[in-house]
């Protein structure tokens, strides 16, 4: 098979190449462009080493936004990126769900997303650039004199990405051109796009021929991060759950789901073999356990494909310097980070401490997704609109931070800015994001962002803030992160990002399991997820008592786990995608095939499910101001209402005390004194304000190609539903779904 037509090979100068050592966290110190080498570097050890080592710096995944821009190298991981911001995450339109955006592929102007060519003017930013480096490594090795041990070592790791590539291109595309050679790109370089089928089958061969070559290999000291078998068969499984899932399987095939079902089982056991398992401490207060499964650097069970990073400290991006940004990115601005403000949807969403899910229905302004997962039991805990951490699932507290909270670091934020509370150098920081106005007008307009946050947060504020992943210091006393005061980052964090964890493992083969009518499994694996999180099984892990006879409420109750544990993690829009929740796959895209139809899952995945379509949805946002009777503050950091008022705080919510109930009811009568709960503007109003809701194209579920793409490669044929630019904007005739 030969490579696509006009993809641009350019060597771009040195790369930096990542040794993957999570004990020294050590670079070579030699950079070399293995990119662009000799063929002789493949007859020595080192030499392959160092090319299969460039491999994993091109295709890890990154900390950064899945955007509509120029960053081709990213899956979403949990930032308010394209994918997050149209879930239940996040508020504020994407370009996937905007109303008044309809993505095009026949301009730059709203054009649609470009996950297919990537920059023409850098190889290693295109998935085919990408590509073509694993060709061409997997080339050289196999004509290498090294030894065939050595060989199969180093293949096999190889093989894994370029599965790996192929997923993220297959997820949002359907078929796409395989390409196995290294070829010039040249006019008659040329490979057209495969079926969907086709492609699906080259990953599973791909990921089963690196399952076989790195079999019973698990790495350990500096080696630790790198690719097992185990990692190549969790992959697999997601690969057989998309194809299982609504998104490409209409009349819901069983074949599929039995097949997906029977590998993954029969895969549980290598994944296994090679160290992989829940994460669990022996001591789990409160979800400690959840928040510190990503924290754990060395021989974490949790982590099954792992990027690793290192808490260099400089502003100045030198070679030797992989951070995890995320540590920063939620921290709030006044202990040195940004701050991630989360959506109300998602935390109305949330499990009660019973379980189940709360009842929306009765509170005082209503919410448009209030009867969503119908089929799901609700709970007997009242949810308090005006305290919302009241009464959660364990995990709540580990995702969200409230007024009140405490989120313990370690560094003293009072280098940056005097102002800042130092909470003994951040030992006993609490995080106390409540605002006031300076115009009571202000605080009564629901549009109006002109609210300061105490603390010195003042208008670097959040609501609700992500604490998800964050190195909590009361979970790890050894932080993985060097706090520079004085840099233009404060934290450079080393913990690592999990892209898939033994979690994802164990909640695909329970999907898979559902789909092929083995929900009394499925339901096993329900119930060690839960324990983990804290519940009990004499109260049945806070699960229904009818998921293991009632397939359309198992599957129900496993999506609404994956929601749920994977929070801010960037797997909930492709789950969305995969069982088509946006409209439950009713909406028709221009020149649909009548084999697009839903007819399985009674023709509409949503009614069977209990969802109700996201399309049609809002989002809002909630704060909590001080109340009316403390007046007006100022833009000041000493223009606190409540400070002025002599108002005292409680302690905060320590998170490490068995008895959490008093400590959230102290905070509650706090707020109910102090605070006044209000709604503020989350996702768009039109010019007239009205509101905007969210809305989905049907087109969207299968991308198509864009402009630049098209233009890139005259001979490829547009998906169906898209303009194709170079037939003067007519339909596109490839069909994702045909075999």
């Amino acid at each position: 098979m030969k490579v696509m037509k006009a993809i641009k090979y350019f060597s771009f100068g040195l790369v930096s190449v990542l040794a993957l050592s999570a004990c020294s966290d050590k670079f070579l110190e030699e950079k070399k462009n293995y990119d662009n080498a000799t063929t002789d570097i493949y007859n020595y050890l080192s030499g392959c080493n160092g090319r299969v080592n460039d491999i994993y710096s091109w295709c890890l995944p990154k900390v950064s936004d899945l955007t509509t821009g120029q960053n081709y190298l990213s899956v979403s991981i949990g930032n308010a990126d394209i994918a997050a911001k149209s879930t239940e995450e996040y508020t504020g339109f994407s370009d996937f769900v905007n109303p008044e955006i309809e993505l095009t592929s026949m301009g730059t102007t709203n054009a649609v997303p470009d996950y297919f060519l990537g920059a023409n003017a850098n190889i290693q930013n295109s998935v085919y650039g990408r590509i073509r480096n694993i060709n061409d490594c997997i080339n050289g090795i196999q004509g290498g004199s090294i030894s065939d041990e050595d060989k199969q070592l180093l293949l096999g790791q190889v093989y894994f990405f370029r599965a790996w590539c192929y997923y993220n291109l297959v997820k949002w595309y359907g078929g796409v051109p395989i390409v196995t050679d290294v070829l010039e790109p040249v006019e008659s370089s040329f490979t057209p796009r495969s079926s969907t089928k086709d492609c699906i089958e080259f990953i599973l061969a791909d990921l089963d021929r690196a399952a076989t070559m790195l079999a019973g290999k698990v790495w350990s000291g500096s080696d630790y991060g790198r690719v097992t078998a185990g990692t190549a068969l969790a992959l697999k499984g997601r690969v057989l759950l998309l194809w299982a899932s609504p998104l490409f399987n209409r009349a819901n095939d069983q074949t599929r789901w039995q097949n997906a079902y029977t590998q993954m089982k029969a895969d549980l056991s290598v994944i296994n073999a090679c160290g992989y398992g829940l994460y669990t401490s022996g001591n789990n207060v409160n979800g400690s356990d959840f928040a510190r499964q990503f924290l754990v650097v060395n021989a974490n069970p949790e982590a099954v494909f792992v990027a690793l990073h290192n808490n260099v400290m400089s502003d100045e991006g030198l070679d030797n310097q992989k951070n995890n940004t995320w540590e920063g990115a939620v921290r709030p601005k006044n202990t040195g980070g940004s701050g991630k403000g989360a959506g109300l949807a998602l935390v109305d969403l949330f499990p009660m401490k019973d379980g189940k899910i709360a009842n929306l229905g009765a509170l005082t302004t209503a919410r448009t997704y209030a009867n969503t997962y119908s089929k799901l039991e609700r709970s007997k805990y009242l949810y308090d609109e005006t305290a919302p951490y009241m009464n959660r699932d364990p995990r709540f507290y580990r995702t969200f931070a409230f007024p009140g909270f405490r989120w313990a670091y370690s560094g003293d934020p009072t280098q940056r800015d005097s102002h800042n509370p130092s909470y003994d150098a951040g030992k006993n920081y609490v995080v106390w994001n409540y605002v006031w106005y300076t115009s009571m007008d202000d605080a009564g307009n629901v549009e109006s962002g002109n609210s300061y946050g105490a603390d010195n947060l003042l208008g670097s504020k959040q609501a609700i803030y992500v604490r998800k992943k964050s190195d909590d210091l009361d979970v790890n006393g050894s932080p993985l992160y060097n706090y520079g005061a004085t840099y233009n980052t404060a934290f450079f964090s080393q913990a690592p990002l999990i892209e898939l964890r033994y979690t994802e493992v164990l909640l695909n083969l329970a999907e898979a399991a559902c789909g092929a009518g083995q929900m009394g499994e499925a339901v096993q694996i329900l119930q060690q997820i839960r324990e983990r999180a804290g519940y009990k099984a004499e109260d049945s892990y806070g699960l229904q008592s009818n998921l293991a006879s009632d397939q359309a409420t198992c599957m129900s109750a496993i999506l609404y786990e994956r929601q749920i544990e994977f929070a801010y993690e960037g797997k909930r829009f492709d789950d969305m995608r995969r069982w088509m929740l946006f409209d439950g796959g009713q909406e028709k895209v221009d020149g649909q095939p009548a084999s697009w139809t839903l007819t399985g899952w009674g023709g509409n995945t949503c009614t069977w499910l209990g969802f109700t379509p996201w399309n049609g949805q809002r989002r809002e946002r909630v704060e909590f101001r001080t109340a009316d009777k403390f007046g007006v503050g100022t833009t000041l950091w000493d223009g606190d209402p409540l400070v002025k008022a002599g108002v005292e705080r409680p302690a905060g919510v320590d998170f490490t005390q068995d008895d959490l109930t008093t400590q959230l009811e102290t905070l509650k009568t706090w707020y109910t004194d102090n605070l006044v709960t209000s709604y503020k503007r989350g996702d768009g109003y039109d010019s007239q304000h009205n509101l905007e809701y969210i809305t989905f194209r049907p087109k969207y579920y299968f991308l198509g190609l864009g402009s630049g793409a098209q233009s890139a490669n005259k001979g490829l044929p547009q998906t169906i539903g898209w303009q194709d630019y170079n037939n003067g904007g007519a339909n596109g005739t490839f069909d994702p779904l045909a075999e």
